[in-house]
């Protein structure tokens, strides 16, 4: 029904429990989703995620036919300074996502860009040597589970919340192997342009997440925001990108019970934006 490239993550649907939320996305016609796992914001995986949670969640996701492009994961604060006994807790919480990621088939763990909060701990150039080793740390233990490592950023609630941050953190990353996850709401609440982040970021970017937004606002529904979802994906296909989309229709504009139709009709507008980005795309390299 959907284009192929075209997800939903289970965070649209995070009023219900995990088993209901992925009949409903079954339901709709997608193939494939993101699994949210973030507490306070997703509670279908959690946050105590020891070996019995790892395995049941990774049941009720099997169970459901749906394949997992990525897990939506945090392990806290990555600019937060930790002493020897957060650290270790930290790597266990890292370690049990990544079984997780594993075990449902994704193809990687996504973490945040830093802290909820826009002011350094220490120095903004500390604060991003630190998210920055966080990172690759925690992309050098992914790659052992047979996964790789994405970070969401820029991400507007976030320590790199604008583009300038953004583009420092992924500088860091350059040639580590972490992907970038782009969030269209994230970077037109930012007040941010979408076509200069994905130019800034030409070739780093590994998974887009949809959902519209205006300055100051994350939580609308596609068509409802000022994101140019059109010029966006026209652009993605100029750069070169062939990865996937998720809907992450975290929104506040309408009821749960008007969720299904509205993520369907989000749906079907993406669907047919891919088939004409891919279309002229082509026929551009004729």
């Amino acid at each position: 029904m959907f284009n192929s490239r075209l997800g939903c993550s289970s965070i649209s649907f995070r009023h219900q429990d995990l088993p209901s939320a992925l009949r409903t996305i079954d339901s709709l016609g997608f193939k494939e989703i993101d699994l949210g796992a973030l507490p306070g914001v997703c509670d279908h995986v959690p946050y105590e995620l020891d070996a019995n949670a790892v395995s049941e969640v990774s049941a009720q996701v099997k169970a459901s036919g749906l394949g997992v492009r990525s897990v939506n994961g945090d392990v806290g604060d990555l600019n937060a300074v930790l002493d020897a006994g957060a650290s270790a807790a930290r790597a266990r919480h890292l370690d049990a996502l990544l079984a997780l990621t594993a075990n449902v088939g994704a193809k990687a763990l996504v973490l945040p860009c830093g802290a909820l909060n826009h002011q350094p701990v220490r120095s903004l150039e500390e604060d991003l040597d630190a998210i920055a080793a966080q990172l690759i740390g925690a992309g050098q233990r992914a790659a052992e589970f047979g996964v790789e490592l994405w970070t969401e950023s820029l991400h507007f609630l976030r320590f790199c919340w604008n583009l300038e941050r953004a583009e420092l953190l992924a500088q860091r990353l350059a040639g580590t192997g972490v992907g970038i996850v782009m969030d269209f709401s994230h970077i037109v609440a930012a007040g941010e342009e979408p076509l200069e982040y994905i130019r800034r970021h030409a070739g780093r970017i590994s998974h887009v997440h949809l959902r519209d937004a205006v300055p100051g606002n994350i939580n609308l529904s596609i068509g409802n925001g000022d994101a140019d979802f059109a010029g966006g994906l026209q652009s993605l296909a100029a750069h070169g990108y062939t990865g996937h989309f998720s809907l992450e229709l975290e929104t506040r504009d309408v009821t749960h019970h008007e969720r299904p139709a509205a993520t369907a009709k989000a749906a079907h507008f993406i669907t047919d934006l891919i088939h004409t980005t891919t279309t002229t795309t082509h026929q551009g390299a004729s």
